[in-house]
């Protein structure tokens, strides 16, 4: 169903790591270049940096320690934040997506099908890029379902892998990838949403 007024979409984030991706997302949003908001960023530990930085700028962040129940609290969180897309910014846990299917992206750090599944994250994504002798590499932004980097994508961004690089290099060329991808597909699914 189309709405009348177009509403801004809130955006929920789950987060393992450094929070980059969500302040990027937050200020985008400021600037009126996301027509949306972070409504709600979720951790499952303290000791994330990205809790210290999504509270340092504003946002509403709530940590959640594993256990029974996870997912349960977690979707009542973002039911309770009125959240309508859910970005995985880096999450290295599973995320249940039952409620959220059709509403919840993730980012792969490669070109998909290429060097994703189970136990594929961070460097090691770098490192099976550069193993396997690839001219380019970039990043993967997915629709969530139940097994690791198989959603449909969305859009993928490529990058050269250029003679020389590590990778920590590749990591931060494909990273800032990730930083154009994101703006990209939320807008995308954001006017495909509205068009249902």
């Amino acid at each position: 169903m189309c709405c009348a007024i177009d509403q801004p979409t809130v955006l929920g984030c789950l987060v393992s790591g450094s929070g980059r991706t969500v302040s990027h997302l937050h200020e985008l949003c400021r600037s009126g270049r996301i027509h949306g908001r972070v409504g709600i960023v979720i951790a499952t530990r303290e000791s994330v940096q990205a809790v210290a930085r999504c509270r340092a700028d504003g946002i509403h962040t709530l940590v959640m320690s594993g256990g029974d129940g996870l997912d349960d609290r977690i979707d009542q969180a973002l039911t309770d934040h009125g959240v309508r897309l859910v970005c995985l910014c880096g999450y290295m846990q599973k995320f249940r997506v039952d409620a959220w299917r059709g509403r919840c992206l993730n980012v792969h750090p490669a070109l998909l099908p290429r060097h994703g599944g189970a136990g594929m994250w961070g460097l090691r994504v770098h490192r099976a890029v550069l193993d396997a002798g690839d001219r380019e590499s970039g990043c993967t932004i997915h629709e969530v379902d139940e097994e690791y980097d198989h959603g449909p994508p969305l859009l993928q961004r490529r990058c050269p892998v250029l003679p020389g690089d590590t990778p920590e290099i590749l990591a931060q060329r494909v990273f800032e990838e990730e930083l154009a991808a994101w703006p990209e597909a939320i807008t995308r699914w954001h006017r495909a949403s509205r068009a249902d």
